[in-house]
């Protein structure tokens, strides 16, 4: 099981002073989260996003970052894909410069930036997102693979090469944003990676990974964008851990309440967050965090609106929030479950750059050993050499498909 760490770059109160220091506090997170043994950071991309996320040009951000580090995987988590935010040739080369120049530590995840807001700055339109998100997605694979390549789709690209060559051969892991059963479908059927949200807890999970797996046996090869498949499902699990529990308890609720309240306003047409005092005890957090998915959904069915924020769970409060006992029992049920990657969320608008650091170094010195000391048992190296031989069997049986 990996372990990694993901970024929004979030901020309550956004003056240009304030948001500098926010970007700079990640990239001080995502360098010492390598320190500490996490295997891999993710970045966002979304674009005028107010609070919510102010991670608008992540390939800057990850390129930082692996100057700074030597190992930890550096993945986009994820590139919006349709066209009107982006060319996918364009994405092609900088991902591929930011593979040589990392030593080829780079993961490409993508996504629709399918909010109006988003939609509204570049002239996306929503019913192209989807199509040209999968696209996208299949002119990367063909434009990496392929020495002199062109395409003709709904774009018509080439005949040419894509400069530099990643070093990963043929491509870096391929991912995709899944916030919803249909979309964890399609990435199964498309033989790539799934980023899920995990807000909603174990059980919930333990849910997506089925339909997931599901997905994967049933399909038939005929959808995969490239002859390497992914996959691999990696779980949100947000998480304060410090000495202070109940400290940590109170930052975590009153994190995600700031996180939910941001989904609620981008997504669904809320009014925007506001800051709370640190004074405010978890349970008033976890209250007004009730509260307010049922506030959505009254707010959703009035307006017409589909309520993707609450399909999202971010409203349940039972997360690794507490000591490091918590956080490894909640990790416990993630492996049970059989996540492949468990994806931190520490840096929430609300909380203090010192619990965030405090967080990952708990981890690194708790959590993580922990479960690496279980994977090293004989037992565990045997079920994790019989999930890789199913894994090898999926890939090799599904490959001839993409011929042609």
């Amino acid at each position: 099981m990996k372990f990694s760490m993901i970024f929004e770059a979030q901020l309550v109160d956004p003056t240009p002073e304030r948001e500098r220091q926010v970007i700079h506090d990640c990239v001080e997170q995502a360098v010492f989260a390598e320190e500490m043994g996490f295997d891999r950071i993710w970045a966002v991309e979304h674009h005028s996003l107010t609070q919510y996320a102010h991670m608008s040009a992540s390939e800057i951000f990850l390129t930082w970052v692996a100057a700074r580090t030597r190992k930890i995987r550096i993945g986009h988590g994820v590139v919006t894909m349709p066209f009107g935010y982006q060319h996918p040739v364009r994405v092609a080369e900088r991902a591929a410069m930011l593979d040589v120049l990392s030593g080829g530590r780079v993961d490409i995840g993508a996504g629709r930036g399918a909010t109006r807001q988003e939609m509204s700055m570049y002239g996306v339109r929503p019913e192209d997102t989807y199509p040209q998100m999968e696209e996208a997605l299949r002119i990367f694979s063909a434009a990496w693979r392929e020495r002199e390549f062109e395409w003709h789709g709904s774009l018509d690209i080439g005949p040419g090469a894509i400069l530099p060559r990643p070093v990963q051969d043929p491509h870096p892991p391929l991912f995709m944003a899944c916030s919803k059963h249909d979309t964890l479908k399609l990435a199964a059927e498309l033989g790539i990676g799934a980023l899920v949200l995990g807000f909603a807890g174990a059980d919930d999970v333990r849910t997506m990974r089925k339909v997931y797996d599901e997905a994967i046996a049933g399909r038939t090869g005929e959808r995969l964008v490239s002859s390497e498949v992914n996959d691999h499902l990696s779980a949100l699990c947000p998480t304060i851990v410090l000495d202070d529990a109940e400290r940590a308890l109170r930052l975590g609720t009153r994190g995600q309440r700031f996180f939910a309240e941001s989904i609620a306003h981008w997504y669904g047409n809320a009014p925007a967050p506001t800051g709370w005092s640190e004074d405010e005890d978890a349970a008033s957090h976890a209250a007004a965090l009730a509260r307010g998915r049922d506030e959505l959904v009254a707010r959703l069915h009035e307006a017409n609106i589909p309520a993707r924020p609450v399909d999202t769970g971010t409203y349940n409060a039972e997360h690794a929030y507490g000591g490091a006992e918590t956080a490894i029992a909640y990790v416990e049920q993630l492996r049970e479950i059989g996540v492949d990657e468990v994806m931190c969320l520490i840096q929430m608008g609300t909380v203090p750059q010192e619990a965030c650091m405090e967080t990952i170094r708990q981890w690194g010195e708790k959590v993580i050993p922990h479960f690496r000391a279980l994977e090293e048992a004989p037992e565990a190296r045997d079920a994790q050499a019989a999930r890789a031989a199913r894994a090898a069997r999926d890939a090799a049986g599904a490959a001839p498909a993409l011929e042609g």
